[in-house]
């Protein structure tokens, strides 16, 4: 059984990876990974069913507190779902490093595009430019449009964190 406890948290940080790369790409967090993430999580947790039970409420009353932030304008449903398909998979203390880690990577994550208000207004970026480039290109014309930060960067750093920090 712990292999399957492996292989699974092993795919919850490959799908994170993932959200956060699409995030950057789209602003945009699909429902099938959410639901991929929160299966994920309940499969790690079958040893032990009252941790299931117990994970599935904190994840339903922060996934309800998310919903306030959300209809208050604070923050995007993408993040809403996947803030509690995250947390579906966590004991209440991987709930707490995985808000802490999000909000310090999200402080992060702002710091930086506050710094780009400094750089220089992007140039389009020609055909064969580094990856870099072109993130940068795309992300100053997103700046500079007010665009949301890709706070699905920062879950991901919290849901790694609190996937690795909670054993196997």
């Amino acid at each position: 059984m712990s292999w399957i406890i492996i292989i699974a948290a092993l795919l919850q940080i490959v799908l994170l990876l993932y959200v956060a790369t699409v995030d950057v790409a789209t602003r945009l967090i699909s429902n099938e990974v959410c639901l991929a993430l929160a299966l994920l999580g309940i499969v790690g947790q079958l040893p032990d069913p009252i941790q299931v039970l117990y994970s599935l409420i904190v994840a339903s009353i922060l996934f309800v507190l998310l919903l306030v932030a959300y209809s208050r304008g604070w923050m995007g449903g993408g993040d809403v779902k996947l803030l509690a398909a995250v947390a579906i998979g966590l004991p209440l203390t991987g709930v707490v490093q995985l808000l802490a880690v999000t909000a310090f990577a999200g402080g992060a994550l702002a710091i930086v595009h506050l710094m780009m208000r400094q750089l220089p207004h992007p140039r389009l970026a020609p055909a064969g430019s580094s990856f870099a480039r072109r993130v940068y290109a795309v992300e100053r014309w997103r700046h500079l449009r007010h665009a949301p930060l890709p706070y699905g960067v920062a879950i991901a750093c919290g849901g790694i964190w609190a996937v690795l920090s909670k054993g196997f």
